[in-house]
């Protein structure tokens, strides 16, 4: 799991690359799977919780860098 929490100043995303998971991006909760992007925009509170039997893979990316 990745508990709650907020990039002031930097945008998120992550790409699932295997499992699924369900991820909370402000008030909404999805679960997603392989192939599906997720955007966490700045300022945003974001977090995900691996719900599969298998796994949870995923690529973030965080931009800009944080200072």
């Amino acid at each position: 799991a990745q508990h709650i929490h907020i990039h002031a100043e930097q945008d998120k995303f992550y790409l699932v690359l295997a499992g699924s998971g369900l991820f909370t991006v402000g008030d909404e909760q999805r679960r997603c799977t392989v192939g599906e992007l997720i955007l966490a925009p700045a300022g945003v509170p974001h977090g995900v919780i691996n719900q599969g039997e298998t796994a949870l893979t995923f690529l973030t990316v965080i931009a800009p860098f944080p200072s």
